[in-house]
Order: C-alpha cells, then structure tokens, then sequence
C-alpha cells in the first residue's frame, strides 16, 4: 500500500482556501489541482508499505500522537517547489511552529523504530494545492509569481490528529482514504 502520514484540515477552512484561490485555478495553468475535500498537510511520505507492515506504522504514529498535545497551526503564503518558472507543486505555506517540528521529529523517531528508513530531506511543512503538468512548456508559468501574490488567505486550525492515509494512484490523480486516525493527547 502506498501510504503517507497527514494532518487534515477542517471542512470550513478547506472551503474557505479553495475560495481563496480560485484565481490560481482560473488562470488556466497546466496544472492537475487538488479538490478541497483532498486537502491536508503531509508529514511524512512513506510510499510503498508492505501489508504486515501497515499495524507496526499505525503503532508509531499512535505513539508520536500520544507524545503531544493539541496546538494551533497557522497557513499563509503561496509558493511552488522548486521554482515559480518551473513549478512541479504549487502551494499553501504552513507555519514551521515549535510544537509542529516536535510532532514531526517525534513521527521520525517512532517511525524509525518501527523500522522505517529515516527521511533526510528538511521539512517544509506545506498543503499541496496543485501538480504540474509534465508536458507544461516553457513559458507557462510566467504568471505565477504575481497570482501566488494575489493569493488573499490566513488562516490557523486546530492540529488535533494524525491520520495514516492511503494514496491509489489513478488517471485524474490520487485518490485518499484514511487507514487510522491517531488522536494527540498527552505531550509537551
């Protein structure tokens, strides 16, 4: 199973980015954007996991729940990686907050005891808005930087859970469903 580690957003503030950035999606750039109810924050892909690995990785992610508390998160900001011109993800800035780097140095240690490899790559907590075309040629995203700024959203959520998702892979993209929440709860 193709799996990954994310905290989902509520409904009303998934609504209200997907008002704000309409203009994005307006602008008819070659890009494949994610619907509103696939909205969230990834903390850690993990790829492919073999089936009897699954309970062992929902153990971890218990685990580092259960190491934290409840904390707010705040989203503003829209980028795309690695570059404007040449953009492969457009999206939602998340604040990097003390307590949200906890949580995911926590994910890592538990998930490394769980007999995951270790993700060596900086964490740049983001909520994926949309994916670029493969076939995008060049010139395409010239106007990216100025719709990225017209881009009029704040937002902040509370970070309660920590759900083990399954991402299918289809021809209109992926597709996600939930495999176990992990409430945060004890903490500090």
């Amino acid at each position: 199973m193709r799996l990954f580690v994310a905290i989902k957003l509520p409904k009303d503030e998934c609504r209200r980015i997907h008002r704000a950035t309409a203009g994005l999606r307006d602008a008819d750039l070659p890009v494949r954007w994610v619907g509103p109810e696939a909205y969230h924050l990834t903390m850690r892909f993990l790829g492919e996991v073999d089936r009897d690995a699954v309970e062992a990785v929902e153990r971890a992610v218990r685990t580092a729940a259960g190491m934290n508390r409840p904390f707010g998160a705040r989203m503003s900001g829209c980028g795309a990686f690695p570059t404007m011109r040449n953009p492969r993800v457009i999206w939602l800035g998340v604040e990097p907050s003390p307590q949200l780097r906890s949580l995911r140095q926590d994910l890592e240690w538990a998930l490394s005891e769980a007999g995951t490899s270790r993700d060596a790559r900086a964490f740049h907590p983001h909520m994926t808005l949309g994916r670029s075309s493969d076939r995008a040629g060049a010139g395409a995203f010239r106007r990216l930087g100025d719709l990225s700024t017209a881009v009029d959203y704040e937002g902040e959520f509370e970070v309660k859970a920590l759900d083990l998702m399954r991402s299918q892979l289809g021809p209109e993209g992926s597709r996600y469903s939930i495999v176990s929440t992990s409430t945060l709860s004890a903490g500090g």
